[in-house]
C-alpha cells in the first residue's frame, strides 16, 4: 500500500509539473503602448507573429497608447501573473521613473519580470542646412565656439533624444539650447528647413532623410559603423570616447510569470532576434535585431533607470 501510494503521489506530482509547464494553453496579450504603425508596434508585431508559430498559440497584439505609456505598463503591472498578459517596451520605459515619480502606481523594475530585448534603434548625430559642417570635429569646435547658441532638436522633455544629447553636452564640456518639439516628424522637418541646427535621433527616423541627402550624419553612437550607413563614423572613431545611444526594444511580463512561461518566451524572443527574416525586417525600418535575456535584461533596466533618475535630477526635469 505504501508502494503504492508513492507511486500515486509521484504520478500527481508529475502529472502537475507537466500541466504548469504546458504553456501557452491559449491566446496571449501583448499590450504597446504607442499608437499603431510606430516603430514599438511593429517590431510588437512581428515578433507575436513568430511567437505564435513558434509557440502553437495566437500572440495578440493591442495598441494601449496614452500618458507616455503609463496606461499600457500599469495595465500589464496590475494583469495576472501568469504569462498570458505581456508588455512590448521600449527604452522610454526606463525613463518613467525620473520623469513621472509622482504619478506612476508602479514600480518600472519590480513589478515586471523582464525577459527579452529583441530589437535595438541606434542614434545619430545629424544636422541640417542651418550648420553645414561635415565631422564630429567641426561640430564640437563650432558648440565651443558659441556656447549655447546652437540648437538641438528631440521628440520632446524628458524623450531619448533629450537625454541622449545631454548626456553628449556633459561628455564633450560644451552646450546648446533644446528645442522639444511633439514627436519627431515635425523636429526632423524643422531641422531639414533650418530652423534648428542638429539632433541625436533614431536611425529609423532619419534614415530616408540621410540616403537623400538632405541630413547629415556625423557620427553613428554605436560600437560598431552602422550596415546602413557604412561610410559615417563612430563617435569613438571620431574623437569621442564612451559614448553610445540606442533604443531597446523588448518583451516584459508582470512579476512573478511562471518559470515555464518565462522560459518558453525567452526561446521565442531570442529564436526570432537571431532569425535572418527578422534581420531583413528591422534593418529597413533602421533598426537592428539585438538580444539581451532574463538576468541580463533586468540588470540592463536597473541600471538605466538610476542613470536616467540621476540626470533627471540634475537637470530639474520632471513631468508631471
Amino acid at each position: 500500500m505504501k508502494i503504492l501510494a508513492a507511486l500515486a503521489g509521484a504520478i500527481l506530482a508529475l502529472s502537475a509539473q507537466t500541466a504548469t509547464a504546458a504553456y501557452p494553453e491559449k491566446p496571449v496579450r501583448i499590450i504597446v503602448g504607442f499608437s499603431a504603425g510606430g516603430p514599438t508596434d511593429i517590431v510588437a508585431r512581428a515578433f507575436a507573429a513568430h511567437a505564435s508559430h513558434e509557440l502553437g498559440q495566437a500572440f495578440i497584439v493591442e495598441d494601449m497608447p496614452g500618458a507616455n505609456t503609463i496606461v499600457a505598463a500599469q495595465f500589464v503591472a496590475q494583469s495576472p501573473a501568469d504569462g498570458y498578459t505581456l508588455l512590448f517596451g521600449a527604452t522610454n520605459h526606463a525613463m518613467l521613473p525620473a520623469l513621472y515619480s509622482g504619478r506612476i502606481k508602479f514600480d518600472a523594475l519590480r513589478s515586471f519580470t523582464p525577459l527579452c530585448s529583441v530589437a535595438s534603434s541606434p542614434s545619430v548625430l545629424v544636422v541640417g542646412p542651418s550648420m553645414p559642417v561635415k565631422t564630429l570635429g567641426d561640430f564640437i569646435a563650432q558648440l565651443k565656439a558659441r556656447p549655447g547658441a546652437h540648437t538641438f532638436a528631440t521628440p520632446g522633455i524628458g524623450s531619448s533624444g533629450h537625454f541622449d544629447t545631454e548626456r553628449f553636452l556633459r561628455l564633450t564640456g560644451t552646450s546648446m539650447t533644446h528645442i522639444p518639439y511633439k514627436g519627431a516628424s515635425q523636429a526632423i522637418s524643422d531641422l531639414m528647413g533650418g530652423q534648428v541646427d542638429s539632433s541625436i535621433a533614431t536611425l529609423g527616423s532619419v534614415l530616408p532623410q540621410l540616403q537623400s541627402g538632405k541630413l547629415t550624419a556625423l557620427a553613428a553612437a554605436t560600437a560598431q559603423r552602422l550596415p546602413q550607413l557604412p561610410q559615417v563614423p563612430t563617435f569613438a572613431e571620431a574623437g569621442v570616447q564612451g559614448y553610445t545611444a540606442e533604443a531597446w526594444y523588448g518583451v516584459l511580463g508582470p512579476a512573478g510569470i511562471p518559470d515555464a512561461a518565462r522560459q518558453a518566451l525567452i526561446r521565442a524572443a531570442t529564436d526570432f532576434a537571431q532569425d535572418p527574416k527578422t534581420a531583413d525586417t528591422l534593418n529597413r525600418l533602421g533598426l537592428q535585431p539585438q538580444h539581451t535575456c532574463g538576468d541580463q535584461f533586468q540588470a540592463r533596466l536597473a541600471h538605466e533607470i538610476d542613470e536616467y533618475k540621476s540626470l533627471a535630477h540634475d537637470l530639474n526635469l520632471h513631468v508631471e
